[in-house]
């Protein structure tokens, strides 16, 4: 048998970005040792890796801080950008590229791996939009470092995170009917995040002597408008009705996406200046080094599976559970991972723990919901006449609840009795819902109820639902949340009153 390879040290620039944050995971699974290099560390405090590397604050184009950071690594992973910085980020990312390849040089690191944009080939670099050609040019200057360097090119990345895949989420999801650019013909090569990785992952046991370029790509070749009504498809939403247009230029298209969707149009802008541009793989030579992930590079619908899979879900991973790289990480900008809209409050009650859970665990039913009891019954009856359960399922046992059981239109899909409840609905709605209920404690001693309404809209009609409902929510959740606060409180006064009468009535 041959011996296993010995681990590598490894530097990660741009771990509290999109790709960064993933690929750390996945160099620590594959047995290396890693160093991450951050201008703000802070900003990573709560991965959940954090204790398994080294941070060190630093600025790719300070050269200083690069020396310590670069020091006794053997594969350094240039993953950062200035995207959406200003106008002048081709500069920033020239001088940040010279300053790495030098230092990088000059520390005796073995190789720099660069995840790069796949650059149509035989289009002159002057006619690249400015964001294609500031990453073609940091490429090229990664590769005349004296580094042997392997620059991957990928076009979109599938999966949560992705700010080209967030554009196109976003869009697909809010608009049935969509006006768009041209650019909605244009073909593309989209790459599975969990396949980008696993080529980065690779490319760090790349031959020595390879200095070159890599395009990487799933087996897919599609266009946008194919991409997103294959996001339509997996998501449930109907099919959406695309009407391209040419009169929509670069800066009024970013514009729209910007209004449209919440990626900020200094982002948009330059991936959309982009879209313009056709790119698929002209060589996948990648694979003659680095072997494919096992079971082969995923597919568009695999890939589209695996970025969906968690949109809206309320329940976070267990502490066991590793999340996959196509799903929602900390670090994540706020737009990214679908809409899920947050109704969420907090309370002190002035009775123990018990009581309050009590109140909590005897919610629906002939209980009612605490509040606004006439809202909840028309509620109910909408629903049964738009072919929903209604409220007519009630509750099994008017004291306990039990996992997996019905209560009126919600089904329990956590309980953790004494601390917590949430409810998954079973109304019609556009989208998907759940109630949350908490029982615990502030820094303080104190009990402390915690509610939270959560809410995933499934296209334009579930947006404007919770719009049109939102203005009812203080009346009905926060009365709810009211009204069991003084329920707890009140049989806590209750009890505490017969057990002073009854220590009185003893001899």
């Amino acid at each position: 048998m041959g011996q296993a390879e010995p681990p590598l040290r490894t530097l990660v620039t741009g771990a509290t970005g999109y790709l960064g944050g993933r690929l750390v995971p996945e160099l620590l699974a594959a047995g290396h040792t890693v160093r991450c290099l951050a201008r703000r560390p802070a900003k990573l405090a709560d991965r959940p890796w954090i204790d398994r590397v080294s941070v060190v604050r630093g600025d790719l184009t300070d050269a200083d801080s690069l020396t310590g950071a670069l020091r006794d690594i053997d594969v350094a992973y240039y993953l950062v950008h200035a995207l959406g910085g200003g106008a002048d980020f081709a500069e920033t990312d020239r001088r940040a590229a010279r300053t790495f390849g030098e230092r990088a040089r000059a520390a005796g690191v073995r190789r720099i791996v660069y995840l790069g944009a796949l650059i149509p080939p035989g289009v002159p670099e002057e006619r690249l939009s400015p964001h294609l050609r500031s990453r073609a040019e940091v490429g090229r200057l990664l590769l005349a470092s004296g580094v042997p360097t392997a620059v991957l090119g990928a076009a979109v990345i599938i999966g949560s995170g992705s700010a080209s895949f967030e554009m196109l989420r976003h869009l697909t999801e809010r608009l049935p009917v969509m006006t768009t650019p041209a650019w909605v013909r244009t073909r593309v090569q989209p790459i599975a995040v969990r396949d980008a990785l696993h080529l980065l992952v690779g490319s760090a046991r790349l031959p020595d002597y390879l200095n070159r370029r890599f395009d990487i790509g799933g087996p897919d070749v599609l266009t946008y408008q194919d991409l997103m009504r294959r996001y339509a498809l997996h998501t449930g939403l109907r099919r959406r009705l695309i009407l391209p247009v040419r009169v929509l230029s670069p800066r009024l298209s970013s514009l729209w996406v910007g209004l449209v969707t919440p990626v900020p149009s200094r982002l948009a802008r330059p991936l959309v200046e982009s879209l313009r541009h056709e790119v698929v793989c002209h060589e996948q030579d990648i694979t003659c080094y680095v072997l494919p992930p096992p079971g082969g590079f995923l597919g568009i619908d695999a890939a589209l599976r695996q970025a969906v899979r968690r949109v809206g879900a309320a329940e976070p991973l267990g502490p066991a559970e590793r999340p996959a790289p196509a799903d929602p990480m900390p670090g994540d900008p706020p737009w990214a991972g679908g809409d899920l809209y947050t109704d969420q409050r907090e309370r002190v009650v002035h009775a123990p723990p018990d009581a309050l859970w009590r109140v909590v665990e005897g919610i629906g039913g002939r209980n009612g919901w605490y509040s606004a009891p006439l809202a909840w019954a028309v509620r109910g009856w909408l629903d049964s006449l738009l072919g929903g359960v209604g409220l007519r399922r009630g509750r099994a046992d008017p004291v306990r609840l039990r996992l997996g059981e019905a209560l009126d239109f919600w089904r329990v899909e956590a309980l953790e009795r004494g601390t917590r409840l949430r409810l998954r609905a079973e109304m019609r709605l556009p989208g998907d819902a759940w109630l949350e209920l908490a029982v615990g404690r502030d820094a303080a001693g104190r009990t402390v109820y915690r509610q939270r309404a959560l809410y995933h809209p499934r296209g334009f009609v579930g947006h404007l639902y919770w719009w049109a409902v939102a203005p009812f929510h203080a009346w009905i959740f926060g009365g709810m949340v009211r009204k069991i606060a003084a329920r707890a409180e009140a049989s806590a006064h209750a009890g505490a009153s017969g057990g002073h009468l009854a220590a009185g009535a003893r001899p």
